[in-house]
């Protein structure tokens, strides 16, 4: 029997943090989904975390925990698939030390992700951009960089992680290339162009917030980093102001990534291409990035329209058999 509190402790210190220079983001997700999964073992086995056993985590055991997620915790297929994931990870490694533990592991790796059904794109249309844009109050400081701030990520798609990370050295406003950089997930470094529109409005509120090269881009008032939920909040907060004269906007759960998803619809619209959508955006896979495909009805009014007619002529299919028919109304 092996316990399987050093392996975790190996996995984290050894795996993660020395061998693979894990985000502290992904080291935060990871570590999240341990204290659920040994919290439940220990409510499910009466054992303490530090007394469990790589055999007490089996697969029936991470099986049920899975379903706990979800029907109990209400958590969504993506974050069960993202927890699975993590656990996944785990037992590769416990497997290059424990081989006397083989076949418990190859049962838990062999669990697989829950296909699920990926929602509809959202994403904010120019009248309603202009409505969100208007509503932070530019008379106040907190205004100015609300505006300043939701102005940056329609127009960069920068990811809200990205957003808090930004320091004032990370803005070049030269004339010619206006442009921040970014450190992405995989700690990958990009440079995303700005626009004239959106470089003034930073112009103006680097004047004003001043600061040092290492202080935070959007400050809390005391000069500290916004939170992400801080910023969720203020997004949300703005557009529920704006929907006073936006009423579609009501309609919309606006978050920070739906932002995102609007500076991908932006880019799509003005005939920029996938690959380069996703270079933008700090995708690694170009997989990810076709999903703006196929949120966009315009390519696909536009791929029927090509379509010569078939001289199909209407009406419909009937089987021939007591068989096929049962087949067709499955």
């Amino acid at each position: 029997m092996t316990l399987i509190a050093p392996t975790l402790q190996a996995f984290f210190t050894d795996r993660l943090i020395t061998e693979r220079n894990a985000s502290p983001e992904t080291i935060a997700s990871y570590r999240d989904t341990m204290r659920l999964l040994l919290s439940y073992a220990h409510d499910h086995t009466g054992k303490a975390p530090h007394e469990l056993d790589i055999d007490d985590l089996d697969a029936t055991l991470i099986g049920a925990f899975l379903s706990h997620l979800e029907t109990s915790r209400g958590n969504s297929v993506r974050t069960r698939n993202n927890r699975l994931a993590a656990i996944h990870s785990l037992y590769r490694y416990a497997a290059l030390r424990h081989p006397e533990h083989a076949q418990t592991i190859a049962r838990v790796i062999a669990i697989p992700s829950k296909r699920h059904r990926h929602e509809d794109i959202s994403y904010l249309d120019l009248a309603e951009i202009k409505a969100l844009l208007t509503a932070p109050d530019k008379s106040r400081w907190l205004g100015r960089r609300d505006h300043a701030l939701l102005l940056t990520m329609i127009q960069t798609g920068v990811r809200v992680s990205e957003l808090t990370a930004l320091r004032l050295r990370d803005v070049s406003l030269a004339t010619t290339a206006a442009h921040i950089r970014v450190m992405g997930k995989g700690r990958k470094r990009r440079a995303v162009t700005l626009t004239h529109e959106t470089a003034a409005v930073l112009r103006e509120w680097l004047n004003e917030r001043q600061g040092q090269p290492d202080d935070p881009l959007f400050p809390t008032r005391q000069g500290g980093t916004l939170s992400r939920d801080a910023i969720a909040w203020l997004t949300a907060n703005h557009a529920a102001a704006a929907a006073a004269g936006c009423p579609s906007l009501t309609a919309k759960h606006v978050t920070p990534h739906v932002l995102r998803h609007t500076n991908a619809m932006l880019l799509k619209a003005n005939g920029v291409d996938i690959a380069t959508i996703a270079l933008w955006l700090g995708h690694e896979s170009i997989t990810t990035t076709q999903i703006y495909q196929h949120a966009d009805p315009a390519l696909k009014e536009a791929a029927i329209a090509r379509l010569a007619p078939l001289g199909a002529k209407p009406g419909r299919y009937r089987p021939t058999d007591q068989l096929l028919a049962f087949l067709e109304a499955l």
